[in-house]
């Protein structure tokens, strides 16, 4: 062989000896990590949470299972189960923004009010109030 293709020879075996060792590692890797959520768990948690969907259910089933709650619903949501919950405001009302209220004054009057959403929130929410 001349140099050139020795040379050339040589880079693909080593990019395969490469690859080779990669995959040794890779089914290592996952052959020792354990899997976080047994299929069990998996079955018991989205059946738990479908029949009451609510953060209580899911702090419940953090406790029981000894996971985090973030875990829980990140498991959840990869399942396709999960329901983010509404915000809420302190006092617990549904979170109103503002574009909604210039939206609901608009339609009232049948006029278009773009410069309104700069009036503070609490004048547009005391004038939808007036209006309703």
């Amino acid at each position: 062989m001349t140099g050139d293709i020795k040379k050339g020879y040589n880079i693909l075996i080593m990019k395969n000896l490469i690859t080779y060792i990669k995959g040794i590692l890779n089914m290592a890797d996952t052959a020792i990590r354990p899997k976080n959520y047994t299929d069990e768990m998996v079955a018991s948690m989205t059946a738990q949470y479908e029949a009451n969907p609510t953060r209580d259910t899911v702090d419940a089933l953090a406790a029981d299972m000894g996971k985090s709650v973030r875990s829980v619903i990140a498991k959840l949501s990869r399942e396709g189960v999960y329901v983010a919950q509404p915000k809420v405001t302190k006092s617990g009302e549904p979170v109103v923004r503002k574009q909604e209220l210039v939206l609901e004054v608009a339609n009232h009057f049948g006029i278009e009010i773009p410069t309104l959403v700069k009036a503070s929130k609490a004048d547009l929410q005391r004038l939808v109030d007036s209006i309703d």
